[in-house]
């Protein structure tokens, strides 16, 4: 059982170390933002550290005077949900808005290109005479 925790620490280490290359491609690609790949590098650097530095939770939940250490990171995760949430809230509302925007300036473009329209349709209907074509049409 002595080799349990360095395994669980290799584990560690390669899965954080995996995410930081599944988000560096996501990034290459256009597929991830910079700044929502921030979020991400951040909570694998933190997963990195805690996988490197073993009793360093437990150090944490003393300081703080949390009783059970795995609580702390529990806490910490809600907290960081939350805080993404109201993020993430705040970037819909904004896209709802410039969509709104966006719609009410198609319709306004819609509604002039058809009154341009029919401002030129009857006068392209209705040919118009000159005295050159008049003076042929009656000799």
């Amino acid at each position: 059982m002595a080799s349990l925790p360095i395994t669980i620490q290799i584990i560690s280490l390669l899965v954080a170390f995996s995410v930081l290359f599944v988000i560096g491609r996501l990034i290459v690609r256009g597929k991830l933002r910079e700044e929502y790949a921030i979020i991400w590098i951040a909570c694998t650097v933190v997963m990195i550290v805690f996988a490197i530095w073993r009793r360093g939770l437990e150090k944490i939940a003393v300081a703080l005077g949390v009783f059970y250490p795995p609580s702390l990171v529990f806490l910490a995760a809600i907290l960081a949900i939350l805080v993404f949430l109201v993020h993430m809230s705040m970037v819909v509302s904004r896209l709802q808005n410039q969509v709104k925007t966006l719609t009410q300036e198609i319709a306004l473009l819609k509604q002039q290109q058809a009154q341009s329209a029919v401002r030129v349709a009857p006068e392209a209907a209705t040919p118009t005479l000159n005295s050159a074509h008049v003076e042929t049409a009656y000799h």
